[in-house]
């Protein structure tokens, strides 16, 4: 047993469908081993500026189904200012807070590595919609926005087969293709362009549609992540070399949005309990959860990123190339 009697717990980075139900989860779990809880609000923002609310439960109770997360989120441009980590760590300290759950992507990550130079103890537990931390195999999220993605496009496609179109829809990911790649297949899309295998042109995209366009297909659908290339550009292109009307659809934001689906509640509440379990039960600190092999595990901070096993997934990409045909 650890002599841990208060923790803190926030979200930082890009907020993540399953972040309300880790708040839950380890506020629960923290009161029920007889440890006090305290939110803070705009993730590393409110540290620095100790905007916080002591969490019971009581006020996490019906969070579970909620998008977003009760206590906000930022991109902090003022904790990467040494000035400004040591104020944070210094509030923590003041206010007698034994440690620090963190809840946020791979930037939300290195930031808590600066927290353990500071002799804060931390964990983390991994939220991002883009499934891009190499230290886990699934990340809170990532199921929720790639159903918004495909029930978006479903409705999208109705349009294009009444009108005979072709229609990019460009979903989140800039570094990672997860989300296009498994909304394009539970779409049955035409194409899928992914960061990881971009090559740099249109045309096989062009031979992927003209190939359809013979076989007697009139209407055509192309799933592109983000920051690949530009949507419009790729959308002027096949029109101009095919003749067929392109339109393009940018989903942005509705992916993040919307009521959690059962799996990344439940991930967010298996996450944020075992957060707890390994910091109070087990005094081990300094980690981050990850799921290996659908089940719960835990890394140091520092060798989750180190470890590379975050490609994509060659069989399900080849086999995205398989049902396009």
């Amino acid at each position: 047993m650890s002599d841990i009697k208060r923790i803190a717990v926030l979200t930082s980075g890009g907020d993540a469908q399953g972040m309300n139900s880790a708040i839950r989860a380890v506020t629960y779990s923290a009161i029920n081993a007889g440890v006090s809880v305290t939110g803070i609000y705009r993730g590393y923002e409110g540290l620095i500026d100790w905007e916080v609310k002591e969490l019971t439960i009581d006020n996490v109770r019906n969070i579970n189904n909620r998008g977003g997360t009760i206590l906000y989120s930022s991109r902090s441009e003022r904790f990467l200012d040494k000035k400004n980590r040591e104020i944070a760590a210094k509030n923590l300290k003041d206010h007698d807070i034994d440690a620090l759950v963190v809840i946020g992507g791979d930037g939300s990550l290195r930031g808590a590595i600066e927290f353990t130079k500071e002799d804060i103890k931390t964990i983390c537990i991994p939220g991002t919609i883009d499934r891009d931390m190499c230290c886990t195999e699934y990340t809170l999220g990532f199921d929720t926005a790639a159903n918004a993605a495909m029930e978006a496009i479903d409705r999208i496609r109705d349009s294009s087969v009444s009108h005979g179109r072709c229609t990019v829809v460009e979903v989140m990911g800039r570094k990672r293709g997860y989300i296009a790649l498994w909304a394009g297949m539970a779409t049955s899309a035409d194409a899928i362009i992914l960061p990881e295998k971009w090559e740099g042109d249109f045309d096989n995209v062009v031979e992927a549609i003209n190939r359809r366009h013979v076989g007697g297909k009139n209407n055509y659908l192309v799933v592109l992540a983000e920051g690949v290339t530009d949507a419009n550009d790729l959308a002027n292109y096949i029109q101009k070399e095919t003749g067929i009307e392109s339109r393009v659809s940018v989903l942005g934001y509705i992916q993040r949005g919307g009521s959690p689906t059962a799996k990344d509640r439940m991930y967010g509440s298996l996450m944020g309990a075992y957060a707890v379990e390994i910091l109070v039960n087990e005094g081990r600190y300094n980690r981050i959860v990850a799921i290996k092999n659908d089940i719960l595990t835990d890394y140091a901070i520092e060798e989750a990123l180190d470890i590379n096993n975050n490609e994509l997934d060659s069989f399900q990409y080849k086999l995205s190339l398989t049902l396009s045909v």
